[in-house]
Formats: structure tokens, sequence, C-alpha cells
């Protein structure tokens, strides 16, 4: 009957291999073919070109191929005839393992044109497996008072094949004693378990032998076995008996590892290895398996881990002794943790006013926060300070919570924020210490004017400049931040209103770039100077003043103006010079000035033409004329000289001078105007006493015009020294108001001034040489050198420079002629 059962089951394998391996396709996608596992390599799965309505060869001529979704192809694809081969033998457990169904997917590619079919391969499961136990040779130790029905379950095999071919039973061999019963998991393979039958007796068998064997449903089936040895144990009638129930303890919670906590000890009664006793830590909670170890043969407990007092401070400990038997008996230690001081206090911030402003007054509370100390009972008093000298201080509020305030006026320009560190520490032993950082910024107020780099400024642009030509900058910086570092310049109004000086100069009011407005003129105005604010962008505005001296630099634009001669373009200009002169003899001397300064005013003389070069020469720097030798009765009545007179400048100006020089016999011809000597005689004898007496009364009339008119001037200085103001003298004498405010260019005198009238000595002659410019010297009523005009406009002038200058001039004249 068994022959006919294993027959038929062949049978029905046989048939669904048949059915397995027809094809099947699914929907308009996807092909399923199905093999059975431990095919050898080129074993015929289906055709292809078939399944999918191609003609024989069209898949060679698209070029079909296979694309797996693995890593790995286990199929190879003959595009001549369309066959699908196994490539190489199929092990359903190690493609699937215990995953049933096992599938395998896989593309077919067509190229030309582009296509794709999806296909998968089943692969069925073959009895190649059979049931296996890990442990051939299980030990069970079972009391020989064990009660009847006990179950003991043992170790499951297992089976790779998944299905029929499976685990699906267990068998025992014969005995007397235990009998099989077979249990099921939700996962997992099925387990036996023995049950017992009949009481056991260890006098009588003290140990029996079982074998199990585990089958599967495979035809052929195929089956593991495995050996289980069975002792029955001796009957313990006694338990353990500790010393005493509870043993206290006590430890350090620094104690290192491996500390002896207790030692506990138990008896038994029974004799053999009832008698020996095993201790344990049974029945406890993980943290104390964990923190101690006991020694199984002496029963001293000892540390494994960390203990912390602050964390748990007792520990119940369950010791178990169990003898040789089996039988246990239970008994406790009480551990107590001893407190140290090993935890510093702790700083907790609970809130920080950041950023703080600068002008919070004293005791403003920057920071709350708390002090805990977990070892208080330990660490005695906790004390809490700052590490560094800072402008705060820490106040105790309630309990230990602390506050953190200002203890003196914060300056954000000095020091933009600060980090405090907060000590806290207790008295110990030993004395511990923790620290917590606060950083607190100071936030900016406008409490810092703009400060200009320097008090006063000097400033220089040359006369003729462009208007709006660039002159200089002043700068100012503020300390503060944002906007209140953001600064606005501004020309500041003249106390006494005046606002002409925003005719000469503007100023940009974001970078303190100073412009000239207009076209100085040297001659007019030599310097001037205004006050330039500084304000802030604040909310409450600060601003700083500073002072600006421009000062007008000379260009050479003026030619040398004739003093002497005078050349009013009617009469000639003439001199006489006896015929008795020797070499070297004192001419005449020609007078000139310019109106620039320095080096473009310095005037050099050159004789540019002459009757006779010989006969005259001209010194280069005062203008004399002088002989170079004596005249002879041969030389021109007549001599013509034209002077040419330039300045220093670059590049240089000059003027000429035409001068007429009537060489007489003696000074009894008076010869005051020139005579063309084609319509008078050459031959000319006037009386010499005439010209003697003639000469004696100018003389006379000349010093007492240069007397009274010293006189007068000397009478209205001191009469009119306070009351005479710069306005007056500028505007009714030179008018150098107009020449300020107009700024003409042209280098001349455009006014008429006063003048001195000198003479020459030291040739035995009178005669009327030239005239000096008379500059009054008056004193100005302001400290700062101030011009007023009439416009109302004033405009500071370096009064010490123009002093300087007229002393200069008037030194360097005088001294040419004396």
């Amino acid at each position: 009957m068994a022959g006919a059962r294993r027959k038929s089951l062949q049978s029905r394998q046989v048939g669904s291999l048949l059915i397995f391996l027809c094809v099947s396709v699914g929907g308009a996608t996807t092909i399923r073919y199905s093999v059975a596992e431990e095919m050898e390599s080129g074993s015929f799965v289906a055709n292809v070109a078939k399944d999918l309505g191609l003609e024989v060869g069209k898949l060679a001529a698209r070029r079909a191929r296979l694309v797996s979704e693995g890593n790995k192809m286990h199929f190879r694809l003959h595009r001549k005839t369309g066959d699908l081969f196994v490539k190489e033998k199929l092990d359903r457990e190690s493609l699937c393992g215990k995953a049933d169904p096992c599938v395998l997917h896989f593309e077919i590619i067509l190229v030309e044109p582009l296509q794709s079919f999806r296909a998968e391969v089943r692969v069925f499961d073959i009895n190649d497996n059979a049931p296996v136990f890990l442990n051939k040779e299980p030990l069970l130790k079972i009391p020989e008072s064990t009660p009847l029905g006990s179950r003991f379950p043992l170790q499951s095999a297992q089976d790779l094949d998944v299905g029929l071919n499976g685990l699906q039973n267990y068998t025992l061999s014969a005995n007397g004693y235990f009998h099989l019963h077979t249990r099921f998991r939700s996962h997992g393979p099925k387990y036996a378990e023995l049950v017992l039958n009949k009481p056991l007796d260890r006098e009588e068998q003290p140990e029996v032998n079982l074998t199990i064997m585990a089958v599967d449903g495979g035809s052929p089936p195929k089956s593991g076995t495995a050996h289980i040895r069975v002792v029955v144990l001796d009957v313990n009638d006694h338990v353990p008996q500790f010393s005493r129930p509870v043993y206290p303890a006590q430890v350090s919670e620094n104690s290192p590892n491996g500390s002896l906590v207790a030692t506990v000890t138990a008896m038994d009664l029974d004799e053999g290895t009832n008698k020996a006793i095993t201790y344990s830590l049974a029945q406890n909670p993980e943290a104390i398996l964990k923190t101690f170890q006991i020694d199984s043969q002496t029963g001293e407990v000892r540390l494994r881990g960390t203990l912390d007092f602050e964390d748990i401070e007792t520990y119940d400990i369950d010791i178990q002794a169990t003898d040789g038997g089996g039988l246990s008996a239970h008994s406790k230690v009480l551990v107590e943790v001893v407190d140290v001081n090993d935890n510093p206090p702790e700083v907790m911030v609970s809130s920080v006013s950041s950023p703080l402003p600068e002008d919070s007054p004293p005791q403003t509370v920057v920071a709350l926060f708390t002090i805990r100390d977990r070892d208080i009972r330990v660490g005695g008093k906790v004390t809490c300070f700052l590490r560094e000298d800072l402008p705060f201080v820490i106040k105790p509020t309630f309990g230990n919570s602390y506050s953190l305030v200002t203890d003196r006026s914060l300056d954000r320009e000095e020091v933009s924020g600060y980090n405090i560190t907060l000590v806290a520490m207790d008295t110990g032993p030993p004395s511990l210490s923790a620290e917590t950082m606060i950083e607190v910024l100071i936030s900016d107020v406008n409490d810092n004017p703009p400060i200009f780099r320097e008090d006063s400024y000097i400033l220089t642009v040359r006369e003729n400049n462009s208007p709006a030509v660039f002159i200089g900058q002043v700068h100012a910086e503020d300390l503060d931040l944002g906007e209140n570092a953001q600064i606005t310049y501004s020309l500041l109004p003249p106390k006494n209103g005046d606002l002409s000086v925003f005719a000469y100069i503007s100023i940009n009011s974001d970078n303190g770039k100073l412009y000239a407005l207009r076209t100085m003129d040297y001659e007019a105005i030599q310097d001037f100077q205004f006050v330039v604010k500084a304000t802030d962008g604040g909310f409450l505005s600060l601003n700083s003043q500073a002072t600006v001296r421009v000062v007008v630099l000379d260009d050479n634009d003026n030619r040398p103006m004739i003093l002497y001669p005078l050349q009013n373009g009617t009469l000639p200009c003439n001199d006489l010079v006896p015929r008795s002169a020797e070499a070297g003899y004192l001419v005449t001397k020609v007078v000139a000035v310019d109106g620039d300064s320095g080096q473009n005013s310095w005037l050099s003389y050159h004789l540019l033409k002459a009757t006779d070069l010989g006969l005259f020469c001209v010194q280069r720097q005062n203008g004399e004329i002088r002989t170079l030798r004596q005249i002879s009765e041969r030389d021109p009545m007549m001599q013509k000289l034209i002077i040419l007179i330039q300045d220093h400048g670059q590049p240089a100006l000059s003027t000429t001078v035409s001068l007429n020089i009537l060489l007489v016999d003696g000074f009894s011809e008076p010869y005051l105007q020139f005579q063309d000597p084609t319509k008078h005689s050459r031959k000319v004898n006037p009386s010499t006493k005439y010209l003697v007496i003639s000469l004696a009364i100018l003389s006379f009339l000349f010093l007492l015009s240069v007397t009274v008119i010293f006189i007068i001037h000397v009478y209205q200085k001191i009469k009119y020294r306070e009351k005479f103001t710069i306005q007056e003298h500028f505007y009714d004498d030179c008018n150098f108001s107009n020449n300020l405010v107009q700024g003409q260019g042209n280098g001349s005198l455009s006014q008429p001034c006063p003048y001195e009238m000198c003479s020459a000595t030291g040739t035995g002659n009178s005669e009327f040489r030239f005239l000096k410019r008379f500059m009054p010297n008056f004193p100005f009523p302001h400290a700062t050198g101030e011009i007023k005009m009439e416009a109302g406009s004033s405009l500071p002038l370096n009064s010490e420079r123009n002093k300087s200058r007229r002393s200069e001039g008037h030194d360097q004249v005088s001294d040419d002629y004396m």
C-alpha cells in the first residue's frame, strides 16, 4: 500500500512539472514560465519567439537580448531559434531562501524597433534538502520527582525546502517513559515536546536514551535524527539556609569597580552534589545586574559598575543560593550608597538681557540664574562670584536664585561686549567649582559727538582756479555705530549772519569734500576762513565744529607796473646828464612794482636797446642807470634807452619803458623837454645862475610838500586810530571789497591809491626820481583778522602776512635809495 501511495505521489509531481513547463502569458505585457530547481545548464525552458508571435529569425534580426532585474542573468536566449535555456544550475534555496513562490524577473529587449517585454520564471522547489537537527545529542536533566504530564520542549529541526518538501512531522523511538507531541509556531518550523508518561526512578533507571526523527513531505521523503540523553536527577529534600535573611552594607559612591560590598553564606544539609551551593543574582532588575556581581562559589558581592548617590541611594539585591539538586533559597543584601562631594555646583541661567544699552543705569538686571549642588549634604555652602573684575555684581534674590546687575556705567566705545564667567564653588571637601559663561553685548547709544581729525584745517587753492574745483576735505569720526555714526557736514553761518562765504565755498554733506565755487584772485583776497559743522545721525544728534582756513596761492598773472618814470603817453621822460660825468655816474632809477607775490614779484631790469650800448648800463636788481665810461664830445646829445622789466614767474611776464637822456655841458641849460635837434641849434648857452635858482626853489618846494604830507599823515593816524575801520579804508582808498567780491584777475590797480614821493640823494642833484605806494597800517578791530565789507560778508585776512609783505616791500625800496 505504501508503494502504491509513493507511486501516485510521483505521478502527481510529474504531471505538475509538465503543467509548470507550459507557457502562460498574463495580460499583454508579461510572459510567465516555470522551471524546477536543480535543472542542468542548457536545459530548455521555452520558445520566446513563438510566445511573442514572431517568426523564426526575427529575434536575431531585431537584436534581441535579455536584461535581468538583478545582478546576475540565470538564462540565455538563442536568437536564431528563439529558445530560452537555463544558463547555470538553479538552486531555489540560494535564490529565494524560504520565500515561496520563487520568481526570477527579466526583460526581453528588441532593438529594431525598440520594444520591451517583461518575463518571469518561477522556480519550483524539489525535495533536495533533508531536515537537520543542529544539536545532534541534546542533554536533558529531569529530577525523579517530576510529575506526570510534564512537558520538555525539544530543539526544532531545520529544512531548507518549502511547502510539501519542507518539515512535516516528528517521530520518537519506542520507550516506556515519554511520548512525543508536535506543536506549531505562527512563524517558524514545527517543534516537538517530550511528555512524561511514567514516573522516573533514578535508582531503577538513572538515564533514558531516546532517538527523535524529523521527516519532510517530499517524494521520496527525507529525514534527520538526533539522540536525546535524559539524565534522571536525585531528589533533593533539603534547601540551602542563609546565615542571615538580610545583609546590610555601605559603599562610597566613588568606590572603584571590583570593590567588595558584602559576603553571603549558606549551608545545605544534603550530602554529595546536593550539598554543593552555587550563588547567583537571580530575579534582580537590570540596573542591579549592571552594577553588582557575585562570586558563585564564595558568595562575595562586588561592584561591576559605577555608583551615583544622586541617582540611587540604596540597592536591594536578591541573592539566590542553589544546591546541587536544584533547590534554592533567597536572601537580600541591602546596600546603602554613601554620598561624597563628587558633583560640582551647577549654574542654570534662566534669562539674559542682551544686547544691553550702554546708558543703562547701575543696578540694571542683566541676567537671572540659579545654583544647584547635588552634594548639598556633604558639599557645604555654595558661593558664587565673577571670575574677572567687570562692571557687574551678583546679588542674591531668594533661596538659591541670583541676579546679575550692573555695578557702574558702561561704555560701548571702550568695550563692545562682555564674556561674563560665573563661578559657583562649594566648600567640600574637596572643594569643587563650576563655571558658566554669559555673553552680554552692549548696544550703542548716541553719546559721542563727531570728532574732527584736526581742530583747524589749512587748505590751499591757486588763484584763477576753475569754478567747482576740489580744494580739500575735512573728516570727522564718530565712535558710535549705525545711524549714530553717520556724519553730515555743513557750513556754519557766521555769527553776524553774513552768508557771503557760501558764494566761495561748497561742501559735500556726505564726505566733507570742499569745492571752490568761484575763481579766486590773490590780489583781491589772500585767505579767508569759515567753520564746518559735523552732525551725526542719532535721535538726539550731536555735532562738533572745525575751523577751515583757505589760503589763495599766487599765480604770475600781473605784469610789472612802472612807477617811475611815468608813462603817460604824452610827454617823453627826459633826464639830464652833464658831459663831465665820470664812469659810474647815477643817471636815474627805474622803479617798478608787481602785483603778484613771492618769486612772481621779484623784478629784474635789463637794457634792451640804447643809442649807444657802451655808454650806459642798468643795475639788474634795483634798476639804477649808470654811465659805463666818461662822456665824450663825440657822443650824441640825445640818448634813447629802452629798459625791460621782467618778473621771475613761470612763465615770466615783462614790460618795457623808454627813457630820453640829454647830454649837456652843464645844468645852466634848462632842457626840461627834449627838443628836436633838427629844429634847434646844437649849441645852447643858458645862464647857470638861473638854473641854480630854479633848482633851489624846486628843492625847497619839494621838501616843504614832504614835510606837510608827513605831518598830516601823523595827525590823521593819531586822531582816527580807533575810529578808522578797514571797511572805510578799503572803500575810500582802494575799494578792496569790490576786488574781493568781483574777483577781477587782470592784476592791475583798478582804483587810485595814495603814494609817497621820495627823492634820491648822493649825486649832488635833487631831481624827482620815483613814487612809492603808501599803505597805512591800521589796526584790525578783531583778533581773527576779519574784514567787514559792504555786503556784510566777513572774510578772514592774513593780517600778519600782509603786514610782513608791506614791511619787506618798504625796506627793499628804502635800501635801494639809501
